[in-house]
């Protein structure tokens, strides 16, 4: 088994801070800092930035779940295997892909 302690600490890094990310927009979109504009206008603005905010929150929320899962193979032993072929995925593919589930010819 390949030892993937670099790969690891990198998607822990990254789970801190999507997690820190994903609690900051929650907190914008329960608006704990600031209340509900008053103004119409300003309530328009608000919710246009509350659907750029769901989105943001939509992805960060996914690619934690794929970390999750990445640090679970991990520790499974089963990380850097193509879950199509079952080749093993390329050192280099995971380092710039650590989520990667499929080798480059699997991908394509």
């Amino acid at each position: 088994m390949t030892d993937h302690a670099e790969i690891r600490a990198s998607l822990l890094r990254r789970m801190e801070a999507l997690e820190r990310r994903v609690g900051r927009i929650a907190e914008d979109l329960r608006h704990e800092s600031e209340p509900v504009e008053k103004d119409f206008e300003e309530q328009a603005t608000q919710r246009e930035n509350e659907d750029v905010l769901g989105a943001l929150d939509d992805a960060g929320r996914r690619e934690l779940a794929a970390i999750r899962a990445a640090l679970s193979r991990i520790d499974a032993g089963s990380y850097g295997t193509c879950r199509r072929c079952g080749e093993p995925i390329a050192t280099e593919r995971l380092r710039v892909l650590p989520t990667a589930l499929d080798c480059v010819g699997c991908a394509a």
